[in-house]
């Protein structure tokens, strides 16, 4: 991350003696206690202070903005006939693909910030919670006169979604002025990972931040009405580090038919023409295409295990990809540490699996196919 120069003398200080007050730093360098409160504040902004007790970040956070609500998953014990009432079982779990996203980074042991909205209500007060539990990072949470959203999802016998309804109010009216406290943290970020639960404004906020600032950004669509609404932000004069649709949502982004691996090839090389350096295309149970731009389409395979419950599976995919990225991995050997999160997230009942560590996705990556 970029600091001032007084910004790294203060988190020297700090790393020699996390104890130290702000009138002891003020006294060291010959300052204020005002000024260097400014400073601890802006130091807090930019991730290298995370929260109370001056605990210092050791390397940038990763900065996740969209979408969280609260799952609620119906599953059918059968195989799901429409039109009637099926027997089946259901749960209620903490969801929303940025905060999912968070979640699973978090665990995965990357500082991780959320930025999302959440209504000042009780499904609200329960993600904070959780979010808390699990290591998020929440100082730039918005908490909106809305309702905290829900995500209501009707699963057959087999775990596979028959159909979503999403309430994502509260995330839809967050605007580019809820975001101004956190400019800082965004623009000083390892990684920005958004979801395409944002609005088109708030999509193009950010993501011009991070062009200025120089910091890699990747795309989720999430789904292919919301890939429609932010197909025009694909333009060269605002790059993305990654995109990652599946089949459907690339072909709402281009327009162009994807039913065919050449086509789908086609409207990948179209995304790089518009600024797009890596197209990530999820394809279910045949596995994943990475095309980068310059080189040729790469086909990751899936991990195949039995399936409990398909979702957050996708999420899964993209935090591990990213903590694969920050840790020094180049982007196809990423996407199959994203393949082994799916793989382990499947056999869970829950949105996110809540004994996912590093050191089990390294042990699923070294059991799987290369």
């Amino acid at each position: 991350m970029s600091l001032t120069e007084r910004e790294r003398e203060i988190v020297d200080l700090l790393r020699r003696d996390p104890r130290i007050s702000p009138a002891e730093i003020a006294q060291r360098l010959g300052s204020t206690r005002a000024a260097v409160n400014v400073h601890l504040s802006n130091l807090t902004r930019k991730g290298a202070i995370l929260g109370r007790g001056y605990i210092l970040s050791e390397q940038p956070p990763v900065v996740v903005i969209g979408g969280a609500n609260l799952d609620i998953k119906a599953r059918s014990l059968a195989a799901a006939v429409p039109g009637t009432s099926n027997p089946g079982v259901s749960t209620t779990t903490p969801g929303g693909v940025a905060r999912n996203v968070a979640e699973n980074l978090a665990r995965l042991g990357t500082p991780t910030h959320l930025i999302a909205a959440f209504g000042d209500d009780p499904h609200g007060a329960l993600l904070l919670e959780d979010a808390r539990a699990a290591g998020i990072r929440l100082e730039h949470v918005h908490r909106s006169t809305h309702p905290t959203g829900t995500y209501t999802a009707i699963l057959d016998a087999d775990g596979e979604l028959v159909l979503a309804v999403a309430d994502m109010t509260a995330t839809d009216r967050l605007s580019p002025e809820h975001l101004t406290p956190a400019r800082d943290l965004i623009t000083h970020a390892a990684l920005l990972i958004l979801d395409g639960n944002l609005s088109a404004d708030t999509a193009a906020h950010v993501l011009d931040l991070a062009h200025d600032a120089g910091v890699r950004a990747i795309l989720d669509p999430v789904s292919v009405p919301k890939a429609a609404r932010l197909a025009d932000l694909l333009a060269p004069d605002r790059p993305l580090y990654a995109v990652t649709p599946n089949r459907d949502e690339l072909r709402t982004l281009t327009g162009q038919d994807v039913d065919t691996d050449e086509g789908l090839r086609a409207a990948a090389g179209t995304l790089h023409r518009r600024g797009v350096r890596h197209v990530w295309v999820r394809l279910g149970g045949q596995g994943s295409i990475l095309s980068t731009d310059g080189a040729a389409p790469q086909l990751i395979p899936v991990q195949r295990r039995a399936a409990t419950d398909v979702t957050g599976a996708g999420d899964a995919m993209l935090a591990a990809f990213a903590h694969a990225l920050l840790a020094g991995h180049d982007p196809h050997d990423a996407a199959r540490y994203g393949h082994a999160a799916a793989a382990l997230t499947i056999e869970s009942s829950r949105t996110v699996r809540p004994d996912l560590t590093a050191r089990l996705l390294e042990q699923q990556l070294a059991a799987a196919p290369s």
